[in-house]
């Protein structure tokens, strides 16, 4: 397999790669990792007229937390979240979420950014986004701007970035204490996309779920937020009565497509089994009923 003819930029900063995306726009394609841009080249399912290659801009390798913000730079790779303690310590769904990405020679080329821009629904990275309310950080010759994770994602495959925008940084509140996280999926084979992936988070206190956090891959066009789900867990003193009712309610709310890998009333029973199992393991990871808390 052979790609198409393209036009190959490789700049030494954020201007100069803003620069050439304006002049481009839609024509241009952004390489990182190029874990998932590569194989479409090659399939010539891509055909940039101009491919612009991040991997000299030092600027961009950089993972900090700052003022409450996990700050994740456009080169970070994959592997360095599961590597780092401080991701685990602040954003543990991050560190936990991508075990599940590919395969560890993918991680240790793929970016987290690239993942985000690249906007596969079934993708880990982007649900754990929407699970913890990340916001994502686009430069263009106009400016910057931040994108919430939940109006990132519009569709397939497709973002609320501009053609002539360059995503920079990610960046992940840092979960406190009282927070238990969870990511769970289910695929055909290890290192496959999710048949449903399920992102989970349960705030605790006083022996009770104040808050919770439920997202979705493989379940919709988009990382799915499920609301209606978090509000069941949340309004049910028994546990596990929550527990039940908000997995009814994925089943009940969530309409993902069915394809030849699996139908859509299996994602369905799923999704309805991971939300239980998911919440199940966080709420032992959160706080007791004594307002302690364990990671």
């Amino acid at each position: 397999m052979k790609p198409p003819v393209f036009d190959y930029q490789d700049p030494a900063s954020v201007e100069e790669a803003v620069d050439v995306l304006a002049r481009h726009g839609a024509a241009a394609k952004v390489l990182a990792g190029g874990q998932s841009l590569v194989p479409l080249l090659n399939l010539r399912l891509a055909r940039p007229e101009v491919v612009v290659d991040i991997n000299r801009i030092d600027a961009l390798d950089y993972l900090t937390e700052e003022s409450g913000w996990l700050r994740v730079g456009a080169r970070v790779r994959q592997r360095r979240l599961e590597r780092e303690g401080d991701v685990r310590r602040t954003v543990p769904l991050l560190a936990e979420a991508v075990r599940f990405v590919g395969h560890p020679q993918i991680r240790n080329r793929g970016t987290v950014c690239g993942s985000l821009a690249h906007a596969d629904p079934a993708a880990e990275l982007p649900a754990a986004a929407v699970a913890v309310g990340a916001r994502l950080v686009a430069h263009s010759r106009s400016g910057i701007r931040e994108i919430p994770a939940e109006e990132f994602f519009t569709g397939p495959l497709t973002t609320a970035l501009r053609p002539d925008e360059l995503l920079v940084e990610a960046r992940f509140p840092c979960t406190g204490p009282d927070w238990g996280w969870a990511f769970l999926e289910v695929s055909n084979r290890h290192g496959d996309y999710a048949l449903c992936g399920v992102a989970a988070g349960v705030r605790a206190r006083d022996g009770r779920v104040q808050d919770a956090r439920l997202a979705y891959a493989g379940a919709g066009p988009v990382p799915v937020r499920l609301r209606q789900a978090e509000v069941a867990l949340v309004e049910h003193a028994d546990l596990e009565e929550g527990i039940r009712a908000a997995a009814a309610e994925a089943r009940r709310v969530l309409r993902p497509d069915g394809d030849l890998h699996a139908s859509s009333e299996f994602r369905r029973h799923l999704a309805a089994v991971l939300t239980a199992r998911a919440l199940r393991l966080a709420w032992s990871r959160a706080s007791t009923c004594s307002g302690g808390a364990h990671a």
